[in-house]
């Protein structure tokens, strides 16, 4: 059986948003005319992006601001160190925001982003 990562996440423009996350390699789902969410894939995690609305409908929440708020953080494990700043500088050439360089902890470098919507993430790699 294999494992697989769900991530959930308002954002404030759909279409922007699967664009940025396309750029990074995610590859979307065909979306209903009219949907309030879309689904993207990146081996087995799977990011499902919402409009606020329908977010707050499916978090049985009100609407997160990601301006005042962090509803996650999301770390992403590759295979290869120098993954890491290969895909955190696409996210910044795709619209994102980077949050500094990479840092070393001997068992772990990892590097962070912010995405268009203001979602923190960071790809990491775990030396074998």
């Amino acid at each position: 059986m294999t494992s697989a990562t769900f991530v959930n996440l308002p954002v404030r423009d759909l279409d922007r948003s699967t664009e940025f996350f396309t750029a990074l390699g995610f590859a979307a789902a065909p979306r209903p005319p009219g949907g309030g969410s879309a689904q993207l894939t990146l081996g087995t995690t799977h990011l499902i992006l919402h409009t606020p609305a329908a977010f707050a409908a499916f978090a049985g929440t009100g609407v997160c601001d990601t301006a005042t708020s962090r509803e996650v953080i999301v770390g992403l494990g590759v295979e290869r160190r120098e993954q890491v700043d290969e895909l955190v500088d696409l996210a910044v050439v795709a619209g994102g925001q980077s949050l500094g360089p990479g840092q070393d902890l001997g068992f772990m470098y990892m590097r962070g982003f912010r995405d268009p919507d203001g979602h923190q993430w960071s790809f990491l790699h775990l030396p074998g």
